[in-house]
């Protein structure tokens, strides 16, 4: 796919000698325009990646599409929406019960809902929520993208985050692109001022992982900053919305833990049970060490890569100032993915909604393409070759959880 669809940014009148440009931002409120071809990129490099994982299974003589619904954590989640929660439980390696109740129910409850409305299977119903999820998030990244930096930066942000070598998950039958949906506009809401509507897709993103707690801290601690700046004086509904933000995901894991008998540590005990906690980056130094001295075939050394360009990308965000609520979301799922247990192949979809982490990247990527558009075309094109061949493989090659 040709980037030559991604509209350049307009430049400022020259005045003197050329100088490094500087990318214009939107001025005022008002529609966002040039939406349309960034969405329409996004959707092809997507659309390329599910045909090479299909085409990948052709090769291998495997099911052409069973793979994006029916893989891994999948499972779980077509399990619930059909049978409701505590009805699958599985013995791992290590003799620990790992149960249904480490999913979080937004997911599943979508599906149920598609099902019984539409005549589709679990499978396809779940695989449609993930592929419009996934576009609704596109366009929540580039409202964010333009309303801080203007149409070029917001155009090579979606175009980025459709070329990452993990994004194969935002269209696998997965809760990344759905989480990301919400968080994006939860975020924009927060940059508008729309405290109600923050607080809520907050709640809704909670429900649907379990790092969904860190949308909400990121609009509760953009509120109090508002209030600050406000003294005090800030609308019922900023703080209404701040209220609501955490709701979704404690609400869950108060649910889980009244399950369990432990009303507060029942969820984290169930966590224990997959290898999911925190443990201060224990875990990821046992995994480098692990590496270097038996190494990992492909996956792992790539999930490595991302995760290391996800705390370069962090710093450089952090050096352009981005509104709190970015750089607070974006840190939160950083820290998750570093200071996590847990397989290391799956840390890098776990960075995927955490596309603030992008910008630094994005800002580049919009004045190569105004001052050499063939060199950003050949930039863009190798990393969606490689988002291309990486997705394909980790679905349908390798054996490693996603």
């Amino acid at each position: 796919m040709s980037t030559s669809s991604v509209p350049r940014p307009e430049p400022t009148a020259p005045s003197g000698p050329l100088r490094r440009p500087r990318l214009p931002r939107p001025t005022g409120p008002g529609r966002p325009q040039g939406a349309l071809p960034a969405l329409a990129l996004f959707a092809a490099v997507r659309l390329a990646g599910i045909l090479t994982v299909i085409l990948t299974n052709e090769l291998r003589g495997q099911p052409l599409v069973r793979n994006l619904a029916h893989g891994w954590d999948s499972r779980w989640y077509l399990h619930i929406a059909t049978h409701g929660y505590g009805h699958l439980l599985w013995i791992s390696p290590q003799g620990a019960v790992q149960t249904d109740w480490a999913f979080f129910p937004l997911y599943p409850a979508l599906i149920r809902a598609l099902t019984a409305v539409l005549p589709l299977t679990p499978g396809r119903s779940a695989l449609l929520i993930a592929w419009t999820a996934a576009g609704v998030a596109a366009y929540g990244v580039y409202l964010v993208g333009h309303h801080l930096y203007g149409r070029g930066v917001a155009t090579a942000l979606v175009a980025l985050w459709a070329a990452l070598p993990h994004a194969v998950e935002l269209t696998i039958a997965y809760t990344e692109s759905l989480f990301a949906a919400l968080a994006a506009w939860a975020l924009y809401c927060v940059l508008r001022g729309r405290w109600l509507w923050a607080g809520t897709l907050a709640a809704l993103a909670g429900l649907a992982r379990p790092s969904g707690f860190a949308v909400a801290v990121a609009v509760i601690l953009a509120a109090g900053h508002q209030a600050v700046r406000q003294r005090g004086r800030a609308p019922a509904r900023l703080w209404a919305g701040a209220l609501l933000a955490p709701l979704g995901w404690l609400g869950y894991v108060l649910w889980v833990g009244s399950r369990t008998g432990d009303l507060l540590g029942g969820y984290f005990t169930v966590q224990r049970a997959w290898d999911s906690r925190f443990d201060f980056g224990a875990g990821s130094v046992r995994f480098l060490k692990s590496l270097f001295l038996h190494g990992g075939g492909v996956v792992y050394p790539v999930a490595l890569l991302v995760v290391a360009s996800g705390v370069l990308l962090f710093a450089l965000l952090c050096l352009e100032r981005p509104p709190p609520a970015l750089v607070v979301f974006a840190g939160l799922l950083v820290l998750l993915v570093v200071g996590g247990s847990g397989s290391f192949s799956s840390k890098p979809r776990f960075l995927l909604p955490a596309f603030p982490l992008l910008v630094p990247v994005a800002r580049a990527l919009a004045r190569t393409w105004w001052l050499r558009p063939p060199a950003a075309m050949v930039v863009y094109g190798a990393l969606t070759l490689v988002s291309l061949l990486c997705g394909a493989y980790v679905t349908a090659v390798a054996h490693s959880p996603l």
